[in-house]
Order: C-alpha cells, then sequence, then structure tokens
C-alpha cells in the first residue's frame, strides 16, 4: 500500500522575510530569567534587530539589556492575543516564547492560539534554550529568507492510498 500526496504550488505564498528581522519575546513567569539570560547572552546580535514583546517580559528584558522593546499588554491581559495578531499580519520574523510546562496558565487558551499561529504562519518558533540557540546562529538569522506558507484557503490535498 502507498500513500501519494500532491502538492498544486497555487496553495501555497511566499513571504520575503527581511535582514533585519522583527522578533517576540515571550516568557512564563517561571522562565523569564531564562529568557533574559538568552538576551543577554546574544545581546550583540539582538540590538541590531526589532523586538517586541508581552508586558513583563519586554518591560524587564529593556531594563535589564538595554534593548528597546516594543511591549504589548501582559500575556494573561491579551498581549499574547496581540502578537498573534501580528504574526496574523505577517508583522513577526521570529517568536522566541519561553513557555513553562510545568505550571497551569489561566489563559491557556492564549497561549494555544499564539502557537497555533506561528505553524499556521510559519514563523521559526523557540520554545526553549537549545532552539533559540539553533535558530540565533543559523545564517539565516541575520540574511533575507523568503518563506513558503500554505494558503489553507486554497488547499485541498489529493491523497491517494
Amino acid at each position: 500500500m502507498s500513500t501519494e500526496l500532491k502538492k498544486d504550488e497555487s496553495q501555497y505564498y511566499y513571504k520575503d522575510v527581511p535582514d533585519h528581522k522583527t522578533i517576540a519575546l515571550i516568557a512564563h513567569d517561571n522562565r523569564k530569567i531564562d529568557l533574559i539570560e538568552w538576551v543577554l547572552l546574544h545581546k550583540g546580535i539582538l540590538e541590531s534587530h526589532s523586538l517586541v514583546g508581552t508586558g513583563t517580559t519586554g518591560k524587564l528584558i529593556s531594563e535589564k539589556s538595554l534593548i528597546p522593546v516594543h511591549c504589548y499588554h501582559s500575556g494573561p491581559l491579551g498581549g499574547d492575543q496581540q502578537i498573534g495578531a501580528e504574526i496574523s499580519l505577517g508583522k513577526i520574523d521570529l517568536l522566541i516564547f519561553f513557555w513553562d510546562p510545568l505550571t497551569a496558565q489561566p489563559h491557556d487558551p492564549d497561549i494555544r492560539a499564539l502557537l497555533r499561529l506561528s505553524v499556521l504562519y510559519n514563523v521559526p518558533t523557540a520554545c526553549n534554550v537549545a532552539t533559540a540557540d539553533f535558530i540565533i546562529t543559523s545564517p539565516l538569522f541575520n540574511s533575507g529568507y523568503t518563506k513558503k506558507i500554505i494558503d489553507y484557503a486554497r488547499k485541498k490535498p489529493e491523497i491517494k492510498i
């Protein structure tokens, strides 16, 4: 039995990701120190990009690193949704989201929606230090890139089994 997937190129669209990226930074309370340390370690690279973040996280990063961070609302007050909206508009090029897998969050549906949008719009997403390190050391980090995005409104996969 074989499975064959056919791809129709009309089911995709492409977005140019510029050299100068807009990077969203989010961390739950138990992960904020990890994210701040990561930002400080990579300050020389990150300061040449535009940083945005949820309220408390963005403010702490800006205070500790002296890199400007555009702050949205705090995550539980709608900040995750604001960043998700920016992803859907193509305004976020990279998401660094150190979430806490062991603590239930009151805004879990918002977190899930944000992660779903990062996948939907093919936004590189790091949820831990190792992945963030891989992304920031990639040759693509400081160069342009054209990403392929599935157009779910037009996608009709033909699967033969």
